[in-house]
């Protein structure tokens, strides 16, 4: 770990805003819009803010908070020098000055006094490490979906949000927008009569979002034998030499894999295409389990309950291979009220998106996308009053509605229990295909039951010095 890092100053924020109002007896040194006035927010009212992780999901997070003039953000860390220096160079040209400070080191930026709340936008690894760390230190979390790697890891976020009085949004934001809400809420008031089966339909395969793959993929062209893809090169692939290399110099890998496996440096499994190697994601499954299964739990009204019974089947690369999650799968969970969901990928007769089928009808909806049994429903942007007997929590904003709650201590609309049992039935669906069996799953323990090799997989052993606890 870096020692010569920023530190935070030793005065706390009270003791900040009693040393400010004093300051206010000299005047004309404040300008107005430090106080409040000119349309800025009074610094008592504002959230102040560290985000952790500038890959994918940060930069976007990041900047929709940068529009809320009550949200504050005064730290960043990443532990890639150049995320690290964009991250700082973004948030300081929002507000025109050089106030953000840098970190390499989360613990850091966690342990200033100052910082109301945090963005956390990291590897599915790093997910429970952070977020404990973060809800210890008493800071309010926006944290990406999936909640965590494992289940085990899950529950210690859980557990500590909880301990420690924590608001938690997920990044589950269909859940502020318009035609999942309205789908939503059709389900809820029984417009479909009772719900026997829903489909979820997520990716499958895998995606290149950093563009990394085609330059190693070049280099393989001239030997013989060499794989054609990334989910066929493996250690024992012809080629395989050209595929390693020394991490970049602005890049701290021992630190980026932190509790995961060590393991050589391969350009196209770091940064965004992680999510393909267990060692640090999930795979599609994974990556997705907390955008549409959380819709279907929703609708449901099962955001506290799970399934009692699950099996999966899948396609994977082999297990060493750079890419090497799986590719189609297609997992059936049970729950104890009598519904049965499929969740698939790469199976044409599961559409994309989430499918509640009922005694009286059916309703699907997906990003962009909505269409129902029901005629008279289809061109309605919202539900008639009348028919809203059953209200869904309601949010258009999943940034204001974090930090609306933030201030409100009241639960946001994808607080951290709704994202722990959202991800479950993926969880257990991949471990269902681990094993190659069926397992079964009690809800209210949230333990398996009768399959003590299929339990090791509920957590996962970390790297020293790396513990969680």
């Amino acid at each position: 770990m870096q020692n010569s890092l920023s530190r935070p100053a030793k005065l706390s924020r009270r003791q900040f805003l009693i040393s400010s109002s004093a300051a206010l007896a000299v005047p004309t040194l404040i300008p107005a819009s430090a106080l409040g006035a000119d349309g800025a927010v009074a610094p008592s009212e504002r959230i102040t803010m560290g985000v952790v992780g500038w890959g994918m999901q940060g930069p976007g997070n990041t900047g929709a908070f940068l529009n809320h003039k009550d949200c504050q953000v005064v730290a960043a860390c990443d532990v890639d020098q150049k995320h690290l220096e964009a991250a700082v160079r973004t948030i300081n040209q929002k507000y025109g000055n050089q106030d953000c400070k840098a970190y390499r080191d989360y613990r850091e930026l966690m342990a200033r006094k100052d910082i109301d709340a945090v963005m956390l936008a990291l590897p599915d690894t790093w997910h429970a490490l952070v977020s404990v760390e973060a809800a210890r230190n008493g800071k309010d979390i926006y944290g990406e979906k999936p909640l965590a790697r494992t289940i085990a890891e899950q529950q210690a976020i859980v557990k500590a949000v909880r301990q420690h009085g924590r608001i938690w949004q997920t990044g589950s934001w269909q859940r502020s927008v318009e035609n999942f809400h309205k789908a939503v809420e059709i389900v809820l008031n029984g417009l479909i009569g009772k719900v026997t089966r829903v489909e979820v339909g997520l990716p499958s395969g895998h995606h290149d979002f950093a563009g990394t793959a085609p330059e190693l993929l070049k280099k393989l062209e001239g030997v013989p034998g060499a794989p054609k893809h990334l989910s066929q090169l493996t250690p024992s692939s012809p080629g395989w030499d050209l595929a390693v290399s020394a991490p970049p110099p602005e890049l701290d890998y021992d630190l980026w894999l932190g509790p995961s496996a060590m393991e050589p440096y391969v350009k196209p499994r770091v940064h965004m295409n992680w999510r393909w190697n267990y060692n640090v994601g999930g795979g599609q499954l994974l990556d997705w389990i907390g955008h549409h299964c959380d819709i279907a739990h929703w609708g449901l009204g099962f955001d506290g309950t799970g399934p009692v019974e699950v099996e999966g089947q899948g396609e994977f690369p082999p297990k060493d291979a750079v890419w090497n999650t799986c590719t189609r799968y297609r997992i059936t969970c049970k729950y104890a009220e009598g519904v049965e969901m499929v969740i698939a990928g790469g199976h044409r007769d599961i559409r994309s998106g989430t499918k509640w089928i009922g005694t009286d009808g059916w309703v699907w909806v997906d990003r962009g996308g909505f269409d129902c049994s029901n005629e008279e429903l289809k061109d309605v942007s919202r539900l008639p009053d009348n028919l809203r007997k059953v209200k869904a929590y309601y949010s258009r904003d999943h940034m204001r509605n974090f930090l609306d709650c933030v201030k409100s201590r009241k639960p946001t609309i994808t607080p951290v229990e709704t994202a722990h049992r959202s991800a479950i039935p993926g969880h257990l669906g991949l471990i269902s295909m681990l094993v190659g069996r069926k397992i079964k799953w009690d809800p209210k323990a949230e333990v398996i039951v009768g399959d003590a090799e299929a339990a090791k997989l509920l957590g996962r052993e970390y790297r020293a010095p790396w513990k969680l606890g």
